[in-house]
């Protein structure tokens, strides 16, 4: 094997893309494509085709890149065809609609139905698809809706009527789930309700985390400690700010130590705060390979609205959960890194962070 082989087939190896692709990860459908020039085709991550030598492979953000480069379509998993992925997503995206119009919410069946497909089929795919249970999107679409309703109802009383609930005693068994408070503390700003919360430094600067009873709700990256603790109170103005305990600042130990070493993992409850569009798009954020990229338009075709990028820019952007959820990994689709909520500098220093850390993991399993 020639120098130049050995050289594509290492820099093949070193890209991200390519545990997807020896995987055949269904995941990564949609999110690139992948060419072999001694067979002329160009096909998805998932394709059950016999593994290419790496270095026969490139890689290409979308279809219209692989056949421009004069690649045609696999036969075998037809990547110019929408993917069962795609599909999935599509029939999803539909049922979400009509969820958010319904005044009163389907059940499991109904759903079903309207997908056309069989109930345990049907939970399957939406769980796969969103990384909620019909149930718990349906729920947390609910909880959207209370949340307004409380926001501009006279009364808490009017707010559950209007909000679907035929009774007080409904809502109220569920309000701490759905508000993660009491609803007339919720209408409070949040009052009576506790945040503990510590500072710490990392190799990107300032680091605050937080944390509810019900999980890390607020992980910050910034240059100014004290500028930090000011976007906590506007995050949660009524809440009671408890500054952590030398106990509560492992935990912040451990989140530092995340963000310098992707690769060992975040496994810590998350109190995550979104409607339920956002918690979609933060779910399909997750699912993106640490070392990896996707665009906007990536995410929105993931999620079965591709239309909708504008609203996954902005999705990106009310995350207050930094690198947990990892927005960082999204960018536009010529790959320019745009907008990041902590800076791109910051986003550009997270990504080289983890192709670095990938690279160094890849080289000690080979």
């Amino acid at each position: 094997m020639s120098a130049r082989t050995l050289k594509l087939a290492k820099e093949t190896e070193n890209d991200p893309r390519w545990a997807a692709v020896v995987a055949r990860d269904h995941h990564a459908d949609g999110i690139f494509f992948y060419s072999v020039k001694t067979t002329g085709v160009y096909c998805r991550p998932s394709c059950s085709s016999r593994p290419a030598r790496p270095e026969n492979v490139q890689f290409h953000a979308t279809r219209e890149e692989a056949e421009k480069a004069g690649f045609r379509p696999c036969k075998r998993c037809k990547p110019d065809r929408p993917s069962l992925v795609e599909q999935h997503a599509r029939t999803v995206a539909d049922v979400c609609r009509l969820i958010k119009k319904s005044e009163t919410l389907p059940n499991l069946d109904e759903l079903a139905a309207h997908a056309g497909l069989s109930t345990y089929y049907f939970h399957h795919v939406f769980k796969a698809v969103t990384g909620l249970t019909p149930k718990t999107y349906a729920a947390a679409h609910r909880a959207q809706r209370i949340k307004n309703k409380l926001e501009h109802s006279e009364t808490v009383t009017n707010a559950i009527f209007d909000a679907g609930y035929n009774s007080n005693s409904r809502f109220y068994e569920k309000s701490n789930q759905l508000l993660g408070m009491t609803p007339s503390n919720f209408r409070a700003g949040g009052a009576n309700t506790d945040i503990r919360f510590a500072l710490g430094e990392c190799s990107l600067g300032s680091i605050l985390v937080a944390c509810s009873n019900r999980g890390v709700c607020a992980i910050f990256l910034g240059d100014d400690p004290d500028a930090l603790v000011h976007d906590l109170e506007d995050r949660f103005p009524r809440s009671h700010l408890i500054g952590g305990d030398r106990g509560f600042e492992q935990l912040v130990a451990k989140v530092v130590g995340f963000v310098e070493a992707p690769a060992i993992g975040l496994d810590l409850p998350l109190d995550v705060r979104g409607t339920a569009f956002q918690q979609r798009v933060w779910q399909a954020l997750r699912k993106i390979p640490a070392g990896a990229t996707a665009s906007y338009f990536d995410i929105a075709r993931s999620i079965g609205a591709p239309k909708s990028v504008r609203a996954v820019a902005r999705a990106c952007a009310a995350n207050t959960l930094a690198v947990a959820i990892p927005c960082h990994r999204v960018v536009r689709t010529d790959g320019v890194l745009s907008g990041y909520r902590w800076g791109v500098e910051r986003k550009r220093a997270l990504l080289e962070k983890e192709a670095s850390n990938s690279f160094h993991r890849q080289g000690q399993e080979s």
